[in-house]
């Protein structure tokens, strides 16, 4: 491993602006401005790099947030809503430029068709929206920029090509496709035309993905879905950093799940900014459950997460 991060435990705390609810995702456009989705009543919210609070919006727009992905053009992102099965495209103002929604109630369970839950989306250089549509289905469905349906595909398992909830999509500067396949603990890589290419493997429930501007890859990774395996040490809860080729080149958070600056809860979104800095969206409410049963969540849990990349 060659990089290494620091947390900033107090970035953001001061404008007295972060969510006290599930931040599902996070982006930064090319001034480093930070853009929160979460599920709140101010659903959009975007700071400075240094933390300092600029605006929210999307008031009663959206049902279930889940997924935030920067435009290619800097001045536009796509929010996926899982609860109205929906991905959307708005101006970094909160205009709505286009909107690609299922019919009312969403399409039916693994049918294959767009959208049951579906979970992320990115784009391509020529413009085309990819969606990953995974909480009710097992697919990937790509549109044109004008959100026209193009072709789909995936379905349910464990071979190349098939998904167990494939929750995060990134894409390239060559336009391969990267999914998150999270209950399959890997990264499965695919052309933009769907083309199965490779997979990468060693991640553990792989939540948050993103390809940074240098070319590497940020993976966050939840912890045990299990109560068998709830106590177990270094089984996700952290972020991994891989090259372009799947080595590995650094890992941040401790070996077990908590609240401490050092740890993790639930990383569930992750972008990078232009100096390597590191944003981790947390959905801390929804997973404090799982990992602990016993206890009664602490008023301020966690939802946004920054580590400073330390130089070499």
């Amino acid at each position: 491993m060659s990089l290494s991060f620091a947390p900033d435990p107090e970035w953001g705390h001061s404008s007295g602006a972060l969510p006290a609810t599930d931040v599902c995702d996070v982006g930064v456009d090319k001034h480093d401005n930070v853009y929160l989705f979460a599920r709140d009543a101010l659903p959009v919210r975007v700071f400075t790099r240094e933390g300092a609070f600029l605006s929210g919006w999307g008031e009663g727009e959206f049902v279930r947030p889940h997924g935030l992905a920067m435009g290619r053009d800097g001045a536009s992102l796509f929010l996926t809503d899982e609860g109205s099965h929906s991905v959307r495209k708005y101006g970094l103002d909160g205009k709505l430029l286009l909107e690609i929604a299922a019919p009312q109630g969403g399409a039916p369970f693994m049918s294959g068709a767009p959208f049951n839950r579906c979970t992320h989306s990115c784009e391509t250089s020529n413009g085309d929206i990819h969606v990953s549509d995974g909480y009710g289905n097992a697919r990937i469905h790509r549109f044109s920029r004008g959100g026209a349906f193009i072709a789909s595909w995936g379905e349910s398992g464990s071979g190349p090509g098939q998904f167990n909830l494939p929750h995060n999509i990134t894409v390239d500067d060559y336009d391969r496709l990267y999914i998150a396949d999270r209950e399959n603990h890997r990264i499965q890589i695919f052309a933009s035309d769907g083309a199965y290419l490779d997979q990468w493997n060693n991640l553990h429930r792989p939540c948050a993905l993103t390809c940074a501007a240098d070319g590497t890859f940020y993976i966050g990774e939840l912890g045990p879905a299990l109560a068998l395996n709830r106590h177990y040490p270094n089984l996700g809860c952290a972020v991994k950093v891989l090259n372009n080729v799947g080595a590995l080149t650094a890992r941040f958070g401790d070996e077990h799940p908590g609240v401490a600056t050092t740890q993790f809860l639930a990383p569930h979104g992750v972008a990078v900014d232009s100096h390597g800095d590191v944003y981790i969206a947390e959905v801390s409410h929804a997973i404090w459950p799982t990992l602990f049963p016993d206890k009664e969540a602490p008023a301020d849990l966690p939802s946004l997460r920054k580590w400073k990349r330390i130089a070499a």
